[in-house]
């Protein structure tokens, strides 16, 4: 038995290689059905990696406050003399606009209030630009980042504004490369820091980096928001240039440059429950409003329902494709079958003289099938090197993320040997079929 299957295969293995443009026709279909499942599921893996990393950069069920420079807010009468509004006061986004959050608002779990400055760093005569991140310890626990030395800051750093940081890899590795950095100071800006902790490497795309708006955080300077305040600046207090500046601008809003007066450059707030995060942003929507004297200087975003969004929409363009390829592979097997019809009809002859030497109706069979087979997995094994190659340019010159797993390489192979199995069974019934004198006298 074993012995008929494999005569049937090499018959069927020669008429394959015999044919081998039209064998290359029939398998067009199964190649770029194939290379399109490969493509898809690379794609849509790359874009899910993209998506969790990019939820795990924002945190889980956070809300974004952030603050609006210079708001210009008017109305417009349509009357001869038009009276102009004069502007309302606001304070900015500030601490005390925390602690009302905090104290008022249920069911939130954690606030972190931040304060970024452009700045520099100098140590052993380099000197580099960088950030100063004002934070409290909730900051590192929202933004999911893990310490790979030292410590966090303790809570009299934290009350006293003492002179420490938290650095980032970036930061650690291009000015204490031969050191370890943990207790050694650094200038930042005007002051010196002690360095207590140092931040595990963040891995970060340029995609997540453009879309998300964030910065390489492994070259940032953490401080804590106190220390920010009392060393390096606070916008909420008066000062004589401030006023000074205010004066001259009483004259005409004109060429006036936009002034940041808010004392905090960002709020991150955690909710305990996914379903409560839009009632709490209108809630904190309204509570700003009556604490800013309805002067609309913030912005309320919450980056994980935008980022769900963006995964709904990646899944459709999936979905999309995926039936393209599922068509592509239809196509592909009733090609085959209509490819092995007219095969059949070129070589009735020939399943005569099989047939009438002592060939079983079975035998036909299984020669033709194993035609239809080997085609489909010739055809596959070329779709999934085309489909891997689709993958590493589009990942290279369209700059998406994608991820070739070896599941989407047994699934698209599994589903090229059963295209040419499915679809070649009517061509080999056909063939088997075939009466030997009828055959024989053919022309």
């Amino acid at each position: 038995m074993l012995q008929r299957i494999s005569s049937n295969f090499d018959i069927a293995l020669e008429a394959v290689f015999a044919n081998k443009i039209r064998s290359l026709l029939t398998a067009l279909g199964i190649i770029f059905g194939v290379a399109a499942v490969i493509a898809m599921l690379a794609i849509g893996n790359g874009a899910q990696k993209e998506i969790l990393e990019q939820i795990k950069i924002v945190g889980v069920n956070n809300i974004v406050i952030e603050p609006i420079v210079e708001q210009v807010e008017e109305q417009v009468e349509e009357s001869p003399i038009q009276v102009k509004e004069k502007k309302k006061f606001t304070s900015g986004l500030n601490l005390l606009d925390v602690e009302s959050i905090k104290n008022i608002i249920p069911g939130i779990e954690k606030v972190s209030p931040e304060i970024l400055l452009e700045t520099f760093i100098i140590k052993n005569g380099i000197r580099r630009s960088a950030k100063l991140v004002g934070v409290e310890n909730s900051y590192f626990d929202i933004s999911n980042f893990s310490l790979r030395s030292g410590r966090l800051f303790n809570k009299q750093q934290l009350i006293k504004g003492e002179p420490v940081c938290v650095i980032g890899s970036g930061i650690a590795a291009k000015f204490f490369s031969q050191e370890d950095p943990i207790g050694k100071t650094i200038k930042v800006g005007r002051h010196w820091l002690k360095v207590v902790g140092v931040l595990n490497r963040r891995s970060l795309s340029s995609k997540s980096i453009e879309s998300l708006g964030i910065r390489d955080y492994n070259m940032d300077v953490y401080a804590p928001l106190k220390t920010v305040l009392m060393r390096y600046k606070n916008r909420s207090l008066v000062t004589e240039a401030i006023l000074k500046r205010a004066n001259r601008g009483n004259g005409g809003s004109e060429n006036k440059a936009p002034v940041n007066y808010h004392q905090l450059d960002r709020l991150v707030i955690q909710v305990e429950e996914t379903s409560m995060m839009t009632p709490v942003s209108e809630i904190i929507s309204r509570l700003l409003a009556r604490r800013h004297y309805e002067t609309v200087d913030y912005e309320i975003t919450i980056p994980e329902l935008l980022l769900k969004q963006q995964q709904k929409t990646k899944n459709i363009f999936n979905f999309v494709l995926g039936a393209i390829a599922g068509i592509s592979l239809l196509v592909g097997g009733i090609g085959i079958m209509n490819i092995m019809l007219a095969s059949v009809m070129e070589r009735i002859k020939e399943i005569g003289l099989r047939l009438s030497i002592g060939a079983t109706k079975r035998d036909i069979i299984y020669q033709f099938l194993f035609e239809a087979v080997m085609i489909s997995i010739s055809g596959g094994t070329v779709g999934v090197l085309l489909g891997v190659a689709l993958a590493v340019i589009v990942s290279n010159f369209a700059e998406i993320p994608t991820i070739i797993s070896f599941t989407s390489i047994l699934l698209s192979f599994g589903v090229a040997a059963t295209v040419g199995l499915i679809f070649g069974i009517t061509p080999a019934k056909r063939a088997a079929n075939q009466d030997p004198i009828t055959s024989l006298r053919y022309e």
